[in-house]
Order: C-alpha cells, then sequence, then structure tokens
C-alpha cells in the first residue's frame, strides 16, 4: 500500500483548515495563515523524523544527535515545533505564542527565512477577531493541521511536493504570494492560479472562496 500523501491530499485538508476563517477573515488574509502554519507543520514533521533516526542510531549519545541536527535544512528551537503550539491551543494567549514561535524561528534560520513571518501577525484583532473568537479560530486551525491527513512525514512526501512545502529553495519566501493574494481579494474578482515556487514547479493557489477546485 503506498502511503505517501499528494498534493491533492494536502489541498484538500488545507482548504478544510480555511473553513475555520471563511466568512470572518478576508480570503486574501487567511491564506497567508494558512500558509505559514503548512510549512509549520512540515518542518515540524521533518525535524521530529530525523530526531527519531539519530536517535535509533546514536542511542543517548545526546552530543552526536545535537551535532547532527544542527546540521539540518531547517532548524527548529525548543519549544517551537507544531506539536508544540499543538499543546498550547487552549491557552488564553495563543496567537501571541504562535507569534513568537515563528519568530524564534526565523532568528535561527535567519540566512533562509529571514523576513519570512514578520508581517503575519496570529494576534491580530482586526484580522482574527476579538480574543474570543481569535482563539477559537486558532485552536480549530491547530486541530485541522493536527489531522493525520496532514501527516508530512518524509516517508509520506516525495520531493515533488517537498519542494512545494520548502517554497522556492529553503524556504526562502513561503510569503510569496501574499501582495498579489491581497490586490486579488481587495478586488473582489480574479482568481491568482499559480505562484512560481522554482522554475518548472509551481503550487497553485484559488482567491475565490466558492471555487472548491482542490486547489488552496
Amino acid at each position: 500500500m503506498n502511503d505517501q500523501i499528494t498534493q491533492q491530499q494536502v489541498n484538500q485538508a488545507a482548504w478544510a483548515a480555511c473553513d475555520t476563517f471563511r466568512g470572518a477573515v478576508d480570503p486574501a488574509q487567511y491564506k497567508d495563515y494558512i500558509l505559514v502554519m503548512l510549512f509549520l507543520k512540515y518542518i515540524s514533521d521533518l525535524w521530529n523524523d530525523h530526531v527519531a533516526n539519530y536517535r535509533a542510531q546514536y542511542g543517548n549519545d545526546d552530543v552526536r544527535i545535537r551535532r547532527r541536527l544542527e546540521r539540518e535544512r531547517f532548524i527548529l528551537p525548543e519549544g517551537c515545533s507544531f506539536y508544540d503550539l499543538y499543546e498550547q491551543r487552549n491557552e488564553a494567549n495563543i496567537g501571541e505564542l504562535i507569534n513568537m514561535a515563528l519568530e524564534k524561528i526565523e532568528d535561527t534560520n535567519r540566512a533562509k527565512l529571514e523576513g519570512v513571518f514578520r508581517n503575519i501577525d496570529f494576534n491580530s484583532e482586526s484580522n482574527l477577531g476579538r480574543v474570543k473568537d481569535r482563539n477559537r479560530r486558532l485552536k480549530n486551525m491547530l486541530e485541522d493541521f493536527a489531522k493525520p491527513a496532514l501527516d508530512l512525514s518524509p516517508s509520506r512526501v516525495n520531493e515533488d511536493l517537498a519542494l512545494c512545502l520548502r517554497c522556492r529553495q529553503e524556504g526562502r519566501r513561503i510569503l510569496y504570494a501574499r501582495s498579489r493574494l491581497a490586490a486579488v481579494g481587495q478586488a473582489g474578482r480574479a482568481r491568482v492560479r499559480q505562484h512560481h515556487l522554482r522554475p518548472g514547479l509551481r503550487f497553485r493557489f484559488s482567491a475565490d472562496p466558492r471555487r472548491r477546485s482542490g486547489r488552496l
């Protein structure tokens, strides 16, 4: 049985997560949050998989394990993974906690992620509503991304999909579509069909929440 996750499955799961925001948050804005959380889930699953492999290889030799982890494509600071945030999903300041985790990840991976998360505020009242509504939306989003359908472990992700999730050479601009999606959302018309990730590889989006095309 082939347990690899497909692009379509990722899109469908991400669409389901979008339901948390539809009708309350502008499509041009909620896609920013979904993309960031998708990226965080991917690097968290990748990190956990590699930690388990190194633990099996080196046993309790924490020094060797740490040295190997320091050479990972993306380094996850302690307490900043998707799963750390998921465990805190009921906290009253969950938006602030997400912001703090993303800031640490960006600072730790400055050469690859500098500036990537700075304009995305998970604690924004103007974008996500008052505290009670905001916390509910963020909790629902974390629970959606924790479902088995979005298990992005390396054994389930082929290289083409991994390239999409890393988003253009080392994840340098996971929010590359932000300005174009914002323009489409404000105009309330045309759809952004394709955005470049790297030559020959594209990730499809739909800025119209009425079109359930299977593309995020």
